[in-house]
């Protein structure tokens, strides 16, 4: 189940990258760290391609498409074969093409209430998660217990271990994960310090 793996992941990486080339070798080096779920941008060019090569080279792979806003790019993402579609904000339409192709969806939501109505439905992507913070996040965990939560946005490899202590179901690492010539090393690392804590 799409929800229990990414949980066991911990790390959600969001490759938001400006081209197809860039995007696909973060996503071999993420997947090549023992990952197995991983999320595109819609805003990089080419996304179809990077979907197209993943699914061919590792087909035991979970590739999802992100800042998904409107009906015709999730109904181009589903054409393209993603295993999850993700979006910034409340998406109705959206949701519904989720629905209908039986795609997981990651809704995105930021106050308590579009948390609360987002999390009746499935997952949430709590963003933009810093400007709450791990304290903020804390605070939703409490009203809602049973809510799968993914921050996301603006959140360092380095502070995975302290969202997901505050009760992060997995944590969503975008620019810090890609920038840099060290990025297999980091995530190693954060993968060993996000394992080791707890978190539902």
């Amino acid at each position: 189940m799409f929800v229990d793996a990414l949980c066991a992941q911990r790390i959600l990486p969001v490759l938001r990258l400006p081209d197809t080339e860039s995007a696909l070798a973060a996503a071999r080096t993420a997947l090549g760290a023992g990952l197995s779920i991983v999320e595109l941008t819609a805003t990089t060019r080419g996304w179809e391609a990077v979907v197209a090569a993943l699914r061919t080279e590792v087909p035991t792979a979970t590739v999802g498409l992100g800042t998904v806003t409107t009906r015709h790019l999730a109904t181009s993402a589903v054409e393209a074969g993603v295993g999850f579609l993700v979006s910034p904000w409340p998406a109705p339409e959206v949701r519904e093409v989720a629905a209908v192709s039986g795609l997981p969806f990651l809704e995105g939501a930021f106050t308590p209430a579009e948390v609360a109505d987002a999390s009746r439905r499935g997952p949430v992507k709590v963003f933009p998660a810093h400007l709450g913070g791990p304290q903020y996040l804390r605070s939703l965990r409490q009203v809602l217990p049973e809510a799968v939560l993914v921050p996301t946005g603006g959140i360092a490899l380095s502070d995975a271990a302290a969202w997901l202590d505050a009760g992060a179901s997995a944590v969503g690492i975008g620019r810090d994960l890609v920038e840099g010539d060290d990025l297999l090393d980091r995530l190693d690392a954060a993968l060993g310090r996000a394992r080791g804590g707890a978190g539902p």
